[in-house]
């Protein structure tokens, strides 16, 4: 019992993150009952929360790949989104440079609802698979959500902060630079 608790699974770090993740979720989903303004100080808050939990989670090593899963389908996903874009409306969109595409400081235009929809997605997917009843799932689940820390969920989690904090200090009257 004692060897299976130190597996990269059980580890701190990943308690923690599972359940940073798990209420972004929950909040989420749940995101048609709440105002524009508690959904952006939500948001505001748990960005660097989420950020800061899926950088620091361990490497681990998946011996059964094949138990990797994904729950959040394309109808989950357009709820998520459309739920959302109904609290944003003209403050959904903005403008942003893209690193991972740059082509001649061209801007790509970005929505609040999407990025967040689809962190939505990654982490629920992350929540639901870690929740089997299988140390393979838990690891498959780890290893998942790390990877697309590192090519989707985490950059617009950065992405979105950014827009959230323009958005709630745009008329403050101090400069933004």
């Amino acid at each position: 019992m004692d060897e299976i608790l130190q597996q990269p699974a059980f580890n701190k770090n990943v308690l923690e993150f599972l359940t940073v993740a798990n209420d972004y979720c929950l909040f989420i989903e749940g995101s048609h009952k709440y105002e524009l303004n508690d959904i952006i100080s939500y948001v505001q808050k748990i960005c660097p929360l989420l950020y800061l939990k899926g950088s620091i989670l361990p490497k681990t090593h998946t011996e059964y790949p094949e138990a990797n899963e994904r729950f959040v389908t394309e109808e989950n996903w357009e709820i998520i989104y459309h739920d959302l874009l109904g609290k944003f409306q003209d403050d959904d969109r903005f403008w942003y440079l893209d690193e991972w595409f740059f082509i001649d400081n061209e801007l790509s235009k970005g929505s609040i609802s999407e990025f967040l929809a689809d962190i939505y997605q990654d982490l629920k997917d992350f929540v639901m698979l870690y929740q089997k009843n299988s140390l393979d799932a838990k690891q498959n689940a780890i290893q998942s959500v790390k990877e697309l820390f590192a090519r989707n969920w985490g950059y617009k989690v950065i992405l979105v902060q950014k827009t959230i904090h323009y958005h709630l200090f745009k008329d403050s009257g101090q400069p933004l630079t």
